[in-house]
């Protein structure tokens, strides 16, 4: 399983709901590197989507405590029990954990890769990933030249869990 988000210079992810900022280049990496995949995301990160509608040409599976949450187009779950039991399903290599914070927080040690589009730049934010450069679990492993969207400079990460 993997994860993949982005985060900037304090590993934030987010901020009242939304993204802290959208980069086109990333949004590509990202679909680039989940379409044809499994996608795992709680409630808010779905609802945080266009429409609030699944991703296209993925099998997304939503992890929420609400036991009557609907969403057409998405498998529902509602425990990491039953999570781990419908992940069984599918090659670990498809899996990828997209957010929100309390679900990365819950799944990070369950994945052995981490694709993390870090943003040279510190927003206001209240949502988080977990540091992996302090975590002594994870290893960085790799990372892209440095890209440029407009005054922002960011790069593509790769970390793996050892």
């Amino acid at each position: 399983m993997k994860l993949i988000a982005a985060t900037d210079q304090n590993w934030a992810i987010g901020r009242k709901g939304k993204l802290l900022v959208s980069i086109p280049e990333d949004m590509k990496y990202f679909r680039d590197t989940t379409t044809d995949h499994v996608v795992v995301m709680g409630r808010k990160t779905l609802e945080s989507f266009p429409g609030g509608k699944p991703l296209p040409n993925r099998v997304n599976i939503v992890l929420t405590a609400n036991p009557a949450y609907q969403a057409k187009g998405a498998v529902i779950v509602h425990s990491l029990d039953e999570l781990a039991k419908e992940l069984e399903k599918y090659d670990t290599d498809d899996i990828f954990v997209v957010g929100g914070e309390k679900i990365y927080r819950q799944l990070y040690q369950q994945c052995d890769t981490a694709y993390i589009t870090k943003i040279d730049y510190a927003y206001e934010a209240d949502a988080y990933f977990p540091n992996l450069d302090k975590d002594e679990e994870w290893e960085f492993v790799g990372e892209s030249e440095e890209q440029t969207y407009f005054d922002l400079t960011y790069t593509f990460c790769t970390y793996r869990h050892k």
